[in-house]
């Protein structure tokens, strides 16, 4: 069986993931190719975008395409980028396919970065109240501490 989106096929594998992370309804708000938005956007629900935002996005879940292109912060439960996005990400689970690029910090729950994606800036593990762990990644990482200067400080 053949899967498809208009006159587009489906890959089986981007349906299993998208299936397994949003559920078998696949309803939601669709940002089409060659549709920029500036300003804000806050929807229920998933949305997908595969044209150009300028502005902050709030939804409850997120699917950003390999042709889309998000400058502004992102906030969702679910965080899917398969493209550009500049600015800060906060989400409940974020997923960095291999085609995203990602400048920005992230604060999350849990975060999949796959092969191949670019990321630069900051992942902060959100533990609910009780604070968060701090890892950074891209060009401001913390000094490296040899083993000597750090038995020294013991």
């Amino acid at each position: 069986m053949e899967l498809r989106r208009g006159s587009e096929p489906l890959e089986e594998a981007r349906f299993a993931w998208e299936e397994a992370m949003f559920g078998s309804r696949r309803g939601g708000t669709v940002i089409g190719n060659g549709l920029k938005i500036v300003g804000n956007v806050t929807a229920e629900g998933l949305v997908e975008v595969n044209g150009q935002i300028e502005g902050d996005l709030h939804c409850t879940s997120l699917i950003v395409t390999p042709k889309a292109q998000i400058v502004g912060s992102i906030t969702a439960e679910r965080v899917v980028v398969n493209g550009r996005v500049e600015g800060p990400i906060q989400g409940g689970e974020v997923v960095l396919k291999s085609q995203a690029h990602v400048v920005g910090d992230i604060r999350h729950q849990s975060l999949t970065i796959e092969k191949g994606a670019y990321f630069d800036g900051r992942a902060a593990q959100a533990h609910g109240s009780n604070g968060s762990q701090l890892a950074t990644v891209g060009k401001n990482k913390p000094r490296e501490v040899s083993r000597e200067a750090n038995t020294a400080a013991e």
